[in-house]
């Protein structure tokens, strides 16, 4: 194997364990659902159609934590094509 193709792979190799981190980062700034795991585990029968869609910087962190998800995922993939290869 050429020296290129060692560089792509830490390159990809790096950006997946900052992709990591961020992630950690991301969930552990979503907001607290104290109340969503009380309705768990007593039933949840109290919020049946109170359901809201989630505004502000709950949508935004979710929406950030998806991308990033979906990146580990394809960061992922792409270190086992070329671990394989």
């Amino acid at each position: 194997m050429n020296g290129g193709f060692y560089k792509v792979y830490n390159v990809i190799e790096i950006a997946l364990v900052i992709v990591s981190v961020l992630i950690v980062i991301a969930v552990l700034m979503q907001p607290s659902k104290q109340q969503d795991a009380l309705n768990a585990l007593s039933g949840g029968g109290g919020d049946l159609f109170t359901k809201q869609k989630k505004r502000g910087f709950e949508a935004v962190m979710v929406k950030v934590t998806y991308v990033l998800l979906v990146l580990f995922f394809a960061f992922s993939l792409v270190l086992v094509y070329l671990s394989s290869h």
